[in-house]
């Protein structure tokens, strides 16, 4: 019998079985992945221009609108269970899904290359100054194994470390505010009342780089949520995902935020936008320690749930036909981070946040545009697995995604300072365009078709999805796991 090259055990729909992480579980997911040390750039960069207060709030009604947009696209997840590969085949084609998807997944793969070498960086520098013995690569072989290992293990290991994790960081970062915040005060200078003196960075533009920033999680989140607990049969979107929403609102700007504010005020008060270096240049003993602690807990919890698990689903969704594992996905994505030397992309972190900012930022347009507005949540998810499916439409490419995406991205890069600014509206409007007055017209979709009916929705109607990866190729009369829950 003929391989379907779109299925996969670990690419299939999760089913409610299987949804494991709560609410505060989550909150405490994304507290780790938003304590990023490259954040502190991002303060750093307008402190010149702004004061505090004014740096703080750009960070953090661009995190508000993020988090928006990351809770609309989760409920992908939520609602049906699926990863962001799956689910992509619906606006990019059977086929087409390939081009956006393995580009996100190098792009996780190249974060986790940057976030594992500073937190090889720090554990060197403990280390170096303890023994004298120093091998930065080493250390990042190492902590890249261990990440690795972890973040193979599943979701649930993931959880567990996000309760320790998350506590932890939170604590260390409010240590370190009031550190660089007393050196600030020796210099004489008032954090409070500082305005900025020079107007190289606007308000809009620290808020678009600063969207640029979480574009990648804002279209890829539903990898996470598709394990979030859901109550059934609940309509009510809001009700529906309150342990979506509530974290991504709370979390994510609050956190942010808050390491915006350390890397500005640490750049003010010594010129160093790493508020960890200048840390470490006063600090001996247990304080470096928790400096150490600090460091490879941020980037531990933001490598696994942001980066490995992301990169690794969208290899194994390419990889089908060879029955590519989430494990070897794994690996794959610590490879290819490490060959694109991300220390060389931290030097120049700003331009790579720019283009593929730009470019995923008009991603998200068309997936909130294909999911909302034209599907109306509504989605044939058994030929999404179907090889001969609606969703093949010309030769595997559905092409309002793929102009939509191309032109939108084009556009985002040309004006990349407001890259997301640009990108996200052009990709909606773009695809709406294209879809509702051209492509859907030669390919009919079922779902539309069927005047949005409930037999397209999942958990709203106490629907699992439940795909069996024994019958193939997929067939209507053969699909045995379509139920109701009871």
């Amino acid at each position: 019998m003929k391989k379907n090259n779109l299925i996969s055990k670990d690419i299939l729909p999760i089913t409610s079985k299987d949804r494991v992480i709560s609410g505060f579980g989550f909150f405490n997911i994304w507290v780790g992945m938003a304590v990023i040390i490259a954040t502190f750039q991002i303060g750093a960069n307008g402190i010149d221009s702004m004061s505090v207060w004014e740096v703080a709030g750009a960070i953090f009604i661009a995190n508000i609108v993020i988090a928006i947009i990351a809770s609309l696209t989760a409920d992908i997840g939520v609602e049906h269970g699926l990863s962001f590969s799956a689910y992509l085949r619906a606006p990019f084609g059977t086929m087409g899904v390939h081009i956006p998807s393995i580009s996100k997944g190098i792009v996780a793969s190249i974060w986790f290359g940057i976030q594992t070498y500073l937190g090889a960086t720090a554990i060197n520098y403990i280390f170096h100054d303890i023994t004298g013995f120093d091998s930065w690569f080493l250390w990042y072989v190492i902590f890249a194994t261990v990440q690795i290992i972890q973040a193979s293990l599943g979701i649930k290991a993931v959880d567990r470390f996000a309760v320790i994790a998350a506590p932890s960081i939170i604590l260390i970062s409010i240590w370190i505010f009031f550190q660089i915040s007393g050196i600030a005060a020796d210099n004489g200078t008032n954090i409070l009342t500082y305005e900025g003196t020079s107007n190289n960075t606007t308000w809009l533009l620290v808020m678009a780089t600063n969207m640029g920033f979480w574009s990648a999680l804002a279209v890829d989140i539903p990898n996470i949520t598709r394990y979030l607990k859901a109550p059934k049969n609940e309509r009510n979107w809001f009700k529906r995902n309150k342990n979506n929403i509530i974290p991504h609102l709370t979390a994510l700007p609050t956190v942010q935020t808050f390491m915006g504010v350390i890397g500005a005020v640490s750049f003010l008060a010594t010129g160093n936008w790493n508020p960890i270096e200048v840390v470490q240049e006063i600090s001996t003993g247990w304080i470096m320690v928790v400096i150490l602690l600090m460091v490879v807990l941020a980037q531990w919890s933001t490598n696994s749930a942001a980066n490995l698990i992301p990169a690794s689903l969208t290899f194994v969704n390419a990889g089908a036909k060879i029955n590519l594992s989430y494990s070897t996905g794994i690996i794959l994505a610590g490879i290819i981070g490490t060959l694109f030397q991300p220390w060389a992309i931290l030097d120049q972190l700003s331009v790579f946040l720019g283009y593929y900012g730009a470019v995923l930022s008009s991603l998200a347009g068309i997936m909130i545009c294909d999911y909302y507005i034209i599907r109306k949540r509504r989605l044939n998810v058994i030929d999404l697995y179907d090889t001969e499916g609606q969703y093949k439409f010309y030769k595997g490419i559905n092409w309002a995604g793929m102009i939509s995406w191309v032109f939108a991205g084009g556009l985002a890069i040309y004006f990349l300072e407001y890259m997301y600014l640009v990108g996200f509206p052009t990709g909606m409007i773009t695809y709406y365009i294209l879809t509702k007055f051209w492509y859907f017209k030669k390919h009919p979709q079922k779902e539309i078709e069927s005047n949005y009916s409930d037999e397209f929705l999942g958990t709203t109607v106490g629907r699992d999805w439940n795909i069996s990866i024994d019958e193939l190729p997929l067939k209507d009369a053969e699909i045995t796991g379509i139920k109701e829950a009871k």
